[in-house]
């Protein structure tokens, strides 16, 4: 298959050189040095168990440079989406996929979904629906990423744990295409189950991202530290059983415990997430998509979420003064 990484860093790395590896026809569409380091030597991998494996052929490309694709994987992060639209339709012929990577609600979520709210936009990750518009929901197959990866350098990726990517089409019927998908990364070595119940998949994954990441982002603790102080315990089992009644009312079915869940989070250690590693790098906060997106659904269904609410609240005001002052905050020792 022809395919086109758009966001070429950890996640779409880790992807791009296994599939490559694995006699893909990959492309990785990236920027600044990350594009340079591509172009002239592909991508390096360090495997989870520490080995190393060059995939010289993946090719670095800017969007007008690569050409029609088979399939698109889109791995930024939802924020980012919008900054790679509409130059990312040179990339689309009659039948060319787009798998969506991205955590938390995505914004297809009402899109081929029988319920009453069918083709709602989610304003809280397309408020003016710049993304729908560029990408038609018909080339859509939705995704969860569970592996967890580093950039760390340029054109260089290494792997912590995991590598599993669930697929699943939108009105959950199992079709050619994504069989197709699922397949190709099998081959590359990944686990790809394929779901007929995405939705209730990206709410199982949602369910730890939506209270860990905005309270990490806000006490600087880390997952285990976060589950084992009773209070913010507390208050991460508050913020998901107001999520949990949300998705519920949505028709998601849970298949796992909230405590389960939680002996989860816990069991990964002294993982800092993703939200905290953007505060410290002062990078933009993925808080629209994984908790804005949520208290948008609450609305929807009439469902009050005063704890996740006041969480978000704070998580705000912190990611706006650190816009403003075009800063970056992390504790250190004295």
């Amino acid at each position: 298959m022809k395919i086109a990484i758009v966001g070429a860093g950890a996640i779409g790395g880790f992807l791009g050189a296994r599939l490559s590896l694995a006699g893909e026809d990959v492309t990785c569409i990236a920027r600044g040095p990350n594009l340079a380091a591509i172009r002239a030597n592909g991508l390096r991998l360090i495997e989870e168990d520490g080995s190393e494996r060059h995939a010289a052929n993946v090719k670095g490309a800017t969007m007008s440079e690569a050409g029609v694709q088979d399939a698109v994987l889109l791995t930024l992060k939802a924020h980012q989406v919008k900054d790679v639209l509409p130059d990312m339709r040179a990339l689309f012929g009659p039948d060319t996929v787009v798998v969506t990577m991205q955590n938390g609600i995505p914004w297809w979520y009402f899109h081929k979904l029988a319920c009453p709210w069918q083709g709602l936009a989610v304003a809280a990750v397309d408020p003016d629906g710049t993304v729908a518009a560029n990408i038609e929901v018909e080339r859509v197959i939705g995704s969860v990423v569970y592996p967890a990866s580093e950039l760390v350098a340029p054109g260089v990726i290494k792997v912590i744990e995991g590598n599993r990517f669930t697929l699943g089409e939108l009105d959950g019927s199992k079709t050619p295409r994504l069989e197709l998908l699922a397949q190709t990364l099998i081959r590359a070595g990944f686990k790809t189950p394929v779901s007929t119940d995405i939705r209730s998949e990206i709410w199982l994954k949602l369910w730890g991202n939506l209270s860990f990441n905005p309270i990490s982002a806000l006490t600087h603790a880390t997952l285990v530290d976060i589950c084992q102080f009773p209070l913010t315990r507390e208050l991460a089992a508050n913020m998901m059983i107001e999520a949990q009644t949300v998705a519920e009312k949505l028709g998601v079915k849970f298949k796992v415990s909230l405590d389960k869940r939680i002996a989860g989070a816990e069991g990964v250690g002294k993982h800092k997430t993703s939200m905290l590693q953007d505060v410290e790098a002062g990078r933009p906060l993925e808080l629209e998509a994984l908790v804005g997106s949520v208290r948008e659904l609450g609305r929807v269904t009439a469902t009050p979420t005063p704890t996740i609410d006041a969480v978000y609240a704070c998580a705000s005001l912190l990611a706006k003064t650190l816009a403003e002052q075009n800063g970056k905050l992390a504790v250190a020792a004295r």
